[in-house]
């Protein structure tokens, strides 16, 4: 049977201590996307969505979503995001968001970078909500880590 890192001798949630770990340098790669329908589309490409500039909010939102990952995960570790890119892409069927995190700490940053896209994503959803109810945030994965006692992992095509 495998030890579960997460759970104490008495099968009680605790958080993973680092604390002897050496810090190493490690990155994420999560992506995901808004679908919504060509009406929305044609207002973020003309820049007349009501709320303002959807792309610039999202970026930001998705840049503090990395870096309040541990005040949302219960578990997740206090780690210093040391570097963190939120790009968003208008297509004909939506936004697609690639989010990239980086850092030199005791764990990994693929939470981080999946928050990012899911609170980038969230951002638009809010954002343009009120011209379109029914544009919906899915397919949010990581898609590849660096560093770390694991190694590097890449998701296969």
């Amino acid at each position: 049977m495998s030890e579960f890192t997460h759970l104490d001798e008495r099968g009680h949630a605790r958080m993973v201590d680092v604390t002897l770990k050496q810090p190493t340098v490690r990155s994420a790669t999560a992506t995901g996307v808004v679908r919504c329908g060509p009406h929305i589309v044609a207002a973020l490409r003309s820049g007349k969505v009501p709320k303002g500039d959807v792309l610039a909010v999202a970026r930001i939102a998705g840049i503090q979503g990395a870096k309040k990952t541990a005040d949302l995960l219960p578990l997740a570790h206090i780690i210093g995001v040391h570097g963190a890119t939120v790009d968003l892409d208008v297509q004909d069927h939506g936004v697609e968001i690639s989010a990239t995190v980086r850092t030199a700490d005791r764990t990994g940053v693929e939470m981080e970078a999946l928050t990012a896209v899911a609170v980038a994503g969230l951002a638009v959803v809010d954002m343009v909500k009120g011209l379109d109810k029914s544009v919906e945030l899915s397919d949010v994965r990581l898609q590849a880590k660096t560093g770390g006692k694991s190694g590097d992992w890449a998701r296969s095509v």
